[in-house]
């Protein structure tokens, strides 16, 4: 004996594209102040080892060298851009060729 159970058709499963747009520009924007701190760091430490300021607090250690700072400097900013570009909603064009032509500066001649 075949059994056949028959359901009807729900809605349809929607895919919200770029669910974490709020919380990527939020973090993001977290994300910046640390770059800047980074920086600072990077070029304290390469300024203390020229002897042009005081000596840097970290002494041993992997934090210890600019190029460190450096390089999460720049880890740092890239993830900034690339959770901004998530962020950001996607510019929309209008369609121009079914509006009439537009003068963007009247010049008066």
């Amino acid at each position: 004996m075949v059994v056949k159970i028959r359901l009807r058709t729900g809605p349809r499963v929607r895919h919200k594209r770029r669910k974490n747009q709020h919380l990527a520009l939020a973090l993001a924007a977290l994300i910046t102040p640390a770059t800047v701190m980074a920086s600072v760091l990077a070029l304290w430490r390469l300024a203390a080892d020229l002897k042009f300021t005081s000596a840097f607090p970290i002494t041993d250690g992997l934090f210890s060298h600019w190029q460190t700072w450096l390089v999460a400097t720049f880890v740092l900013q890239g993830g900034a851009i690339l959770l901004n570009r998530y962020g950001k909603t996607e510019i929309v064009f209008r369609n121009t060729v079914e509006a009439p032509e537009q003068k963007l500066v009247d010049t008066g001649r």
